[in-house]
């Protein structure tokens, strides 16, 4: 009776741990920084949660390099995975944690149970190979640990899928479109761009330049091939000056290889080319830095362009001496790709991605002769935003989820979840070429794009999502937090439409402007004017939802994006159609009351515009109130099939009274999708003309009939 005991005890067990889905063996994963600033602290997150009681009991404590007990202010985050520490002097610490501390550590094991950190004054450039080394070996360790206990790595994948919530604020340099842009005095570069006489646009892997000068009569007056070397991807105009941003590839510099069998990098290239005769560009200077090119800015004369570049780190379990740092070439200095050097290159604090991002800038006052300049930042970017005076990059920390926990940490069924990410932010100061970094924090959830950060009277202001709107066992919160100079959080609105995501986010001065979606679209207004204690102050739910916001005045807002509707589900819960796009006009006088007070639906399922996605197609000529966006416009058949109808191009006129249908530059098909090459791309006006620019053709319309002038093939 005593073996069929122990036996019985032994099956119990073996079934607990089946059903619970773990493995005695599985291991709590721990990411952690290897390094931290003395004024923004170190912090660790952990893939199960902490025991609250946990540092109390001294079952988490810290010790020096002489490994003497520190006293330090240690806390755990209200998320119950995350310790943070402050108030450290420089130094060498290790942050000791016990199995115990961990909530259900009987069926699990630490993957470590000490954290090795260096707390610093400020961000230390990269003395030699050795200390990069190091750095990818705690990476890599990091990495595999992640991956032995079966949770995914590749950050891609886990980022739910979203329209461009962008608004910005479209300058105006002159009788002809400027590129709608986020921070006024900061240009960003597009697709086309125009001076009033001439049109530069991208069309596959050429440059076209079109001569407006004479609307009735478009011509092409030059064309820049850039063959199979360079894909365009961005342009620039500056004073006379032509960039031409693009991706390129190039074999790598290795000596022990021959040629032919040589591996290939991606290169992010500039070309600046003279344009004071546009029908005779010569080009000036070729540079460029290994990576993708993750944004580009221009302001006062200087061009800033930031990539992402992801080292072959993994490659340091076969060979030793592989090349951790990213190249760059310059074709004043020859051309010729080089690595980086040491001190160029400098580690974040606060993350532990592979990535650098690469910030290069050059002063395009004497583009020839100017030097560029070109540091690198271990850490990673995801987002960038720029104002007049700073560069914002963020990079997400991820919160490893372990299988088999369920939201209070307690062993459930196995399931796979995606890791959940906060937000680690980076501030760098900008003074002309000069990139030097300020701050850095950490902020809970994960941000949609550029527009969900702004910059007002010294304050950093971000509205992110925390959590995945599908997951039911612990619903997606929205917040809005602000930031002082030195980054250090001074105030908070939390904890929003919880199961929702924000689809669209604008800051206008004092107050902000938040979109989030599950069935219906909350559209949010917040005062932020007292950075200490921003509120809520009202709050409009309407059927469909914005994924774009641009404000029209003080007290009117735009919203572009689409209709939707409720369609009963026999036996469950309604499901949520999307329709036509949508234009929404919000009055927002009375701030504690927002009202819907015009709106326009166009087309049926289906229909869409760049615009939902990339705030620089949207055409806007101030004077006239005139609001333009490329479309592809679908409608419902009987069978409730979706059929293409047409592209082109729409133009509204909207005033505080309403939104009035202006031009329709449709063009019905008979096609089954979309002409790539003939769909509009972004519209702009000179003069008295408009324009609609394709990657094969431009057109020319006049600006008060819309009667069609010309049609330019290339």
């Amino acid at each position: 009776m005593k073996k069929k005991g122990i036996w019985l005890v032994a099956v119990a067990l073996f079934a607990l741990t089946v059903y619970a889905g773990i493995s005695v063996l599985n291991e709590v994963n721990v990411n952690a920084p290897a390094t931290a600033l003395t004024e923004q602290g170190w912090r660790a997150n952990f893939s199960s949660a902490v025991h609250a009681d946990a540092i109390e009991k001294g079952h988490i404590y810290l010790t020096d390099s002489e490994g003497n007990k520190v006293k330090a202010s240690i806390e755990l985050r209200s998320n119950g995975k995350t310790i943070e520490i402050s108030q450290l002097p420089v130094g060498q610490y290790k942050l000791h944690i016990k199995e115990s501390a961990i909530k259900n550590s009987f069926f699990k094991t630490l993957d470590r149970k000490a954290l090795t950190f260096t707390v610093q004054e400020e961000i230390q450039t990269v003395s030699d190979a050795e200390e990069l080394r190091a750095y990818f070996d705690q990476l890599l360790a990091l990495q595999q640990s992640y991956e032995r206990d079966g949770i995914f790595t590749d950050k891609g994948s886990f980022t739910e899928e979203s329209a461009d919530s962008s608004s910005g604020e479209s300058g105006n340099g002159g009788d002809y479109s400027t590129t709608n842009k986020q921070v006024e005095g900061v240009d960003e570069a597009d697709l086309v761009k125009t001076d009033g006489s001439f049109i530069y646009s991208i069309s596959e892997n050429r440059v076209i330049i079109t001569d407006i000068r004479n609307p009735d009569e478009l011509a092409v007056a030059d064309e820049l091939d850039f063959g199979k070397d360079m894909y365009p991807q961005q342009l620039f105009l500056n004073d006379g000056v032509l960039i031409v941003i693009g991706s390129k590839y190039s074999i790598m510099p290795m000596d022990d290889m021959s040629r032919e069998y040589m591996p290939h990098m991606g290169l992010t290239t500039a070309h600046l080319y003279d344009i004071k005769n546009p029908e005779s560009p010569k080009l000036l200077r070729e540079f460029g830095t290994e990576g993708n090119l993750n944004g580009a800015r221009l302001s006062d004369n200087v061009l800033y362009f930031v990539t992402n570049v992801y080292p072959d780190f993994w490659m340091m379990e076969q060979q030793k001496d592989v090349e951790l740092r990213p190249h760059t070439y310059d074709s004043k200095s020859g051309g010729t790709l080089t690595p980086m050097t040491y001190t160029s290159l400098s580690i974040l604090p606060g993350t532990m991605e592979g990535s650098y991002s690469i910030i290069s800038t050059i002063d395009l006052t004497d583009p020839a002769q100017n030097d560029i300049s070109t540091k690198g930042f271990l850490g990673g970017s995801e987002q960038l935003y720029m104002s007049k005076n700073h560069l914002y990059l963020t990079a997400a920390a991820y919160i490893p989820t372990a299988n088999g926990n369920d939201s209070d940490g307690q062993a459930d069924i196995a399931i796979w979840m995606p890791q959940t990410a906060n937000t680690e932010i980076f501030k760098f100061e900008l003074k002309g070429t000069s990139v030097r970094f300020v701050a850095s924090n950490e902020v809970a959830g994960s941000l949609l794009n550029q527009f969900s950060m702004d910059e007002h009277n010294g304050y950093f202001r971000i509205a992110t999502t925390e959590g995945f709107a599908w997951n039911l066992n612990e619903p997606s919160k929205n917040h809005l937090f602000i930031l002082d100079a030195g980054m250090k959080q001074i105030g908070a609105v939390e904890d929003l439409a919880k199961g929702e995501r924000i689809y669209s986010a604008r800051f206008v001065g004092d107050k902000a402007y938040m979109v989030t979606f599950k069935e219906t679209d909350p559209l949010f207004v917040i005062d932020v004017a007292a950075p200490s204690s921003p509120k809520v102050l009202g709050e409009l739910k309407i059927p469909g939802f914005s994924n774009y916001l641009h404000p029209l005045d003080e007290n009117h807002l735009i919203g572009f994006g689409s209709d939707t509707k409720l369609e009963p589900v026999k036996n469950g819960e309604p499901r949520v159609v999307t329709g036509g796009m949508k234009i929404s006009l919000f009055d927002i006088t009375d701030f504690s009351n927002p009202k819907e007070k015009d709106n326009e639906i166009i087309g049926g399922p289906g229909t869409y515009s760049q615009l939902q996605y990339d705030h620089k197609a949207l055409f806007i000529h101030p004077d006239k109130n005139l609001y333009g966006f490329p479309l592809s416009m679908y409608r419902e058949t009987d069978g409730k099939y979706v059929e293409f109808e047409g592209e082109g191009a729409m133009i509204y006129t909207i005033t505080p009274d309403g939104i009035t249908e202006t031009a329709n530059l449709m063009e019905p098909s008979d096609m089954q999708y979309e002409d790539w090459m003939k769909s509009v791309q972004r519209i702009l006006y000179s003069g008295d003309n408009l324009y609609t620019v394709a990657n094969s053709e431009v057109k020319s319309y006049n600006l008060e009939s819309f009667e069609l002038k010309d049609t330019l093939s290339y």
